[in-house]
């Protein structure tokens, strides 16, 4: 196999400037995946909030549908 100069400095430049480049990104990084789990985090706690509005709802439904239902309430009048 023959040795080519130009493909061998194209590779260890690529290879040098990973590792340069790397030490400065590692912030930029570490910054948009705890922005990622922050978003996850908020998205949990929306998703858990709406999942027991619902719960709430088909409840009282449930109670309605089943005739035990309690006088309405002042905020369902207005």
């Amino acid at each position: 196999m023959k040795f080519d100069l130009p493909s061998f400095l194209l590779g260890y430049g690529a290879g040098a400037s990973s590792v340069l480049i790397g030490k400065h990104l590692r912030p930029l990084l570490l910054e948009i995946a705890t922005a990622a789990y922050r978003f996850g985090d908020a998205l949990i706690a929306r998703v858990a909030m709406k999942q027991e509005d619902l719960e709430d709802l088909l409840a009282e439904a449930q109670a309605r549908a089943r005739g035990r239902s309690r006088a309405p309430s002042p905020e369902a009048q207005a």
